[in-house]
């Protein structure tokens, strides 16, 4: 079907950061599949824990027990904090199981028609329920009717949150990215995280932040929450979790444990045992390698290279981000930069319409993320420079 405006351009394989063509043309892949391939492409110990696991089974259902799956659980209950894990395929389903496990809770505790807060500009994805979360109004249109039972306020505003409190009995949960992806990169402030955390636990409400794109590393943390130092009781992950082999999350932590039952929810292909050793490894190579201090560090150069190199440009109106999550605000929108930039051999994307969009993969060099900003500044340069004109 017709559901993507593809870029005239097939990638044959890659290697770290780069992709080549059928061509032979080399790129400086900076989108990482959109925040899918941390470790780079062709990274060898994903290679060997997937040709390994394929060798042996890969798939054999929920019906039974999966060793692989219990270990991926245990390992990513060690590293958030968190009690408990269901496994999908992807962000939309670990968002989609977030929101049935807060209606659920709201009705054992009393509310039949549980609401939960959502935010202007959040992306939780595509499925009806997911799509009625989300903060934009052109990928709604004509689906409706949506899906009720969400109140939408201002991104980054406690006091908003404050007064749907006030004017609604029947919330349930907030569900929230600290870090808003196809928002335009929007960074939440950390109290405002904090105080999210505490309304929360004033109202018995569930905590659940959408950690799909933020996730597995990208940010300098494991999970961006953790700059915030808090914890979610809910916490879907996706993208990076599997380094391109599809495998979504939805953990759970304190109240919001224990709340699904045997029947409550399930997926076929959910943590297959293919899925959770790609899982594993990239875990353990993401420790092993120390990419998370290299993401945050690589993230400032990045970003301090971009605002050295854009001083003056007033066609930039602001450079954000967190670690590898980066994003490049222009005054109008910029959407012909990603077919420019592919031209000159860069992978980047464009959303929100006038925000440049950087998700490089966790394991690019300084001197490939140098070579990535004078590449994006000239790109920018010459077209702010042509729009002006």
């Amino acid at each position: 079907m017709n559901t993507y405006a593809r870029l005239p351009v097939s990638f044959t394989h890659g290697q770290g950061v780069w992709l080549w063509d059928e061509a032979g043309k080399k790129y400086l892949d900076a989108l990482a599949g959109i925040a899918v391939s941390g470790l780079g492409h062709s990274h060898p110990a994903i290679v060997k824990a997937i040709t390994e696991q394929a060798a042996k089974v890969i798939h054999t259902s929920n019906l039974y027990e999966v060793r692989l799956q219990e270990m991926l659980a245990d390992r990513l209950c060690e590293l958030s904090g968190m009690d408990e894990v269901f496994f999908c395929t992807s962000g939309s389903e670990a968002n989609e199981c977030a929101i049935k496990l807060a209606r659920l809770y709201g009705h054992h505790n009393g509310v039949a028609n549980g609401a939960i807060i959502v935010m202007e500009q959040a992306w939780h994805g595509r499925t009806l329920a997911t799509l009625s979360a989300t903060g934009n109004r052109k990928a709604q249109a004509g689906f409706e009717p949506l899906v009720p039972g969400f109140i939408r306020v201002p991104y980054n505003d406690a006091q908003a949150v404050r007064q749907a409190a006030e004017h609604s009995r029947n919330i349930v949960a907030i569900l929230v990215e600290v870090l808003q992806g196809e928002g335009g990169i929007n960074v939440a402030d950390t109290e405002y995280v904090r105080l999210l955390r505490e309304l929360c636990d004033e109202h018995n409400w569930l905590l659940m932040i959408d950690e799909v794109q933020s996730g597995i590393g990208r940010t300098g943390k494991w999970f961006a929450h953790q700059w915030a130092d808090v914890r979610p009781d809910v916490m879907p992950l996706a993208k990076g979790l599997g380094s391109g082999v599809p495998i979504g999350a939805c953990l759970a932590a304190g109240r919001a444990a224990g709340v699904f039952k045997p029947g409550n929810h399930g997926a076929t292909f959910g943590g297959g045992p293919l899925a959770c050793a790609a899982a594993l490894a990239t875990l353990e190579a993401t420790e092993k390698e120390s990419l998370l201090p290299h993401a945050a560090a690589m993230g400032e150069l990045i970003r301090a290279g971009l605002a050295e190199a854009l001083a003056g440009v007033a066609a930039v109106k602001e450079i954000r981000g967190k670690g590898l999550m980066i994003g490049i605000e222009l005054d109008r929108p910029c959407g012909e930069l990603v077919r420019r930039a592919l031209e000159d051999g860069l992978l980047i994307n464009v959303t929100a319409e006038r925000v440049v969009r950087l998700l490089p993969p966790l394991v690019i060099s300084a001197e490939e993320a140098r070579e990535l900003v004078t590449r994006l500044a000239a790109l920018i340069r010459a077209f702010a420079a042509k729009q002006a004109a």
